[in-house]
């Protein structure tokens, strides 16, 4: 009885896991721009959507994508998993800033959420679908906008440092070769050695105004698309490691119970042969009291106290 309700489970955990390595894309919607993120399989999808002043999202199964498909395309007898392909078909050549020239969409905010409606045709009739989109509970928003971000800094952070490391070995490699006699054949590839603190300023001040300045549109280009699927692709790896080893952790008791299941309790005849055979001449006076009660070795206790 419980199969189809753990396969849904496992079904919606891997549907979450697949969306977290999906990279956000900047896509508009009318004069609105917005980053988004989907993920399609056949036990249904989840849509992730942000303005970068509100998140939303839907997830639907498959049974809520067909009663849907119902309401909103009367006309079309097709299976749910029809529907789930074509609004794949449709969504992620839109997200990728490629349309179908059969393809319109529009979005309506309200204070409840955010509705994306998309029309398009599928088998030649029309067809319609509408994204109920509520806004995200905030350890979604954490762990696929958040978290990625700050990781994806400290990413970038580094590798400016290797590549300021990297330009003052070369600086140095060049002052090598000058300082030995040699010379540029051509004077225009000559350059000035690299100031670490001369960049950063003229950075700031020239070459982060033009990035501000690009839009909210741009906020996802392609090598930053690329980093962020790097960044939580290891994220889950780095999950699945710890969810191992806290099942190792909680299995390693059962296995030292199964190797010795009766050692809690020994039978009273092995309690009795034990103490036998550990008494001492030495033995306490509590303990002499239980000694003739062991009849089945009456000639062991005489001699005890003999």
């Amino acid at each position: 009885m419980g199969c189809p309700s753990r396969r849904r489970m496992e079904g919606s955990e891997e549907l979450e896991s697949s969306l977290l390595t999906q990279p956000w894309a900047s896509v508009r919607f009318g004069e609105s721009s917005f980053l988004a993120k989907v993920c399609f399989r056949d036990t249904g999808y989840i849509l992730l959507i942000s303005d970068l002043s509100c998140v939303w999202y839907e997830r639907a199964d498959a049974e809520a994508v067909g009663q849907r498909s119902k309401e909103l395309n009367k006309r079309l007898t097709v299976h749910v998993s029809s529907f789930l392909n074509h609004l794949c078909s449709l969504m992620c050549p839109l997200l990728a800033g490629q349309p179908g020239a059969t393809t319109a969409c529009s979005c309506h905010r309200s204070p409840s959420g955010l509705r994306l409606h998309v029309k398009s045709e599928l088998s030649g009739l029309p067809f319609y679908w509408d994204f109920h989109c509520c806004p995200a509970p905030l350890d979604m928003v954490s762990r696929h906008l958040v978290r990625p971000l700050i990781q994806m800094n400290l990413a970038l952070q580094c590798q400016v440092q290797e590549l300021i490391s990297l330009l003052l070995q070369k600086d140095a490699e060049i002052e090598d070769y000058r300082e030995s006699g040699a010379t540029l054949s051509r004077d225009r590839l000559r350059t000035e050695p690299f100031r670490e603190e001369a960049f950063q300023q003229n950075f700031v001040a020239e070459t982060l105004p033009r990035i501000c300045s690009a839009g909210e549109g741009q906020a996802f280009a392609s090598a930053l698309q690329q980093l962020y699927t790097a960044v939580t692709q290891q994220e889950l790896r780095q999950a699945r490691k710890r969810h191992c080893s806290e099942d190792d952790v909680d299995t390693a008791p059962t296995a030292e119970t199964m190797k010795h299941p009766h050692s809690p309790a020994a039978s009273q005849e092995d309690e009795t042969t034990s103490s036998s055979e550990r008494t001492s001449p030495a033995s306490s006076p509590a303990q002499k009291p239980r000694l003739p009660a062991a009849k089945a070795k009456p000639k062991k206790a005489k001699g005890l106290f003999s």
